[in-house]
């Protein structure tokens, strides 16, 4: 038996999320990729493991998910071999074998994810599904310098949904910063693990930093403070991308929603 690590990019604008459902009704990523390594396969009852669980309408360019199968093909063939079972919105870009005991959750001690403002007078069509549209001109210094009070190790739950279910809100964030191209702003979080919305409720933040809601110096203390009233709007989940996910095999990761 092999255990194979697969790196997948996927356009999350018609799926309810990575994580597959209990109504068959309801398609998701993680359901339409098992559907395809079943076939691949000839195993009715393969599943795969995901590392993160995006939400809703959220795209990826490297989610991680694990297989353990019996097979013949060369693991570096599984990406072509697969290919055609999947739909044009999902891809299996790499495989690899990794340790019977990796788990893509687990052993995952960073992830970044982007997102996208589009900060235009009009909105540009070709953005809707990829980015959130803020007509009011941001301060985007202003953004840049309140990203910066989220580096660190602290208590977010000011910055989580309702519905989680992790047992500590403590997260460490190693890296968030801003930069704007033209009318896009984008975005950057890296961190060991992220609460039900953390990056969206990040986002919707920084945001109402940029329309000159809250100030910059504000973010540690609305961190203090764990009132999620005190923070932002949850952002548009469309404009949110993981972008990257980071292993070491001798350390374990915090216990992880998204």
């Amino acid at each position: 038996m092999k255990r194979i690590l697969l790196t997948i990019a996927y356009d999350g604008t018609r799926y309810s999320g990575w994580q597959k459902q209990l109504s068959p009704q309801v398609i998701t990523v993680e359901g339409e990729v098992e559907k395809a390594i079943r076939t691949l396969f000839r195993s009715p009852e393969l599943t795969c493991i995901g590392a993160s669980r995006t939400d809703r309408g959220v795209h990826a360019l490297a989610q991680k998910a694990i297989i353990d199968v019996e097979t013949t093909i060369p693991v570096e063939k599984i990406p072509l071999a697969i290919r055609p079972l999947l739909p044009d919105d999902i891809v299996v870009i790499k495989a690899e074998g990794v340790e019977a005991d990796f788990h893509p959750r687990y052993d995952c001690v960073k992830k970044t994810y982007e997102y996208k403002i589009f900060n235009g007078k009009m909105k540009n069509p070709k953005e809707r599904l990829y980015s959130t549209f803020v007509y009011s001109s941001l301060d985007v210094e202003k953004m840049k310098i309140a990203a910066k009070n989220f580096i660190g190790t602290y208590d977010f739950a000011a910055f989580c949904a309702a519905g989680s279910t992790v047992t500590s809100t403590v997260r460490t964030i190693f890296d968030c910063f801003v930069r704007q191209e033209g009318d896009m702003i984008y975005i950057y979080v890296t961190g060991d693990g992220f609460l039900y919305n953390m990056v969206r409720i990040m986002a919707g933040t920084l945001i109402s930093v940029g329309q000159g809601k809250i100030n910059p110096d504000e973010i540690v203390s609305i961190i203090m403070s764990k009132d999620r009233q005190k923070a932002g709007q949850t952002a548009e989940p469309q404009a949110l991308t993981l972008q990257e996910i980071y292993y070491d095999f001798d350390r374990k990761s915090v216990d992880t929603d998204q």
